[in-house]
């Protein structure tokens, strides 16, 4: 009986005697050992010490019935605030819960944005040599381009020089064309 409630070391130990119990109903075996227990008293054994032992027996069954008494008592109050106490954790545990559930659903969230972020930088990084590779064209391209207008004013610079020359090959012509005319005349 006494591995179901553990004493507390806050409580004094203290022995109390069957008058210091508080009045527990007598089962009916109890009530019979009593009633011969005093029937043997009035008619006056003539063995004292085998009614006294059996009433030690007696009164010793009368504690031990008042004290499991106590402690179906005590058991049944123990166990109206165990309950409480069970209700009190299972409410802790469900806030607990909830508040963990939370945690879990912001860090799976978070984990999906990693997630995203990294996808995303992956595909930058694939894309990345492609980039490089487009840029190596481009550079090139641009390249020759610079190369090709380089020598279209290189050819313009030739094209206007070829046409003062032409306009000053046609002055030319014209003044000696002028001149042959006044001789012929």
């Amino acid at each position: 009986m006494s591995s179901l409630h553990p004493r507390s070391k806050e409580l004094p130990r203290s022995r109390k005697s069957a008058s210091d119990s508080p009045p527990a109903s007598p089962s009916p075996t109890a009530k019979t050992l009593r009633h011969e227990r005093l029937s043997r008293l009035e008619s006056g054994s003539s063995n004292p010490t085998a009614g006294d032992s059996y009433g030690d027996r007696a009164s010793a069954r009368a504690r031990r019935e008042a004290r499991e008494a106590r402690l179906a008592t005590l058991t049944g109050r123990g166990e109206e605030g165990s309950g409480r106490d069970y209700k009190k954790l299972y409410e802790n545990a469900l806030t607990e819960n909830q508040k963990l559930k939370g945690k879990l659903q912001e860090a799976q969230l978070e984990l999906a944005d990693v997630k995203a972020r990294l996808e995303k930088m992956a595909q930058r990084q694939e894309k990345a040599p492609e980039r490089s590779s487009m840029l190596e064209v481009e550079k090139r391209e641009r390249r020759a381009l610079e190369r090709k207008m380089s020598e279209m004013e290189e050819e313009m610079k030739v094209l206007t020089e070829l046409k003062s020359d032409n306009q000053r090959l046609k002055d030319e012509n014209g003044a000696l064309i002028r001149v042959i005319s006044k001789l012929s005349k």
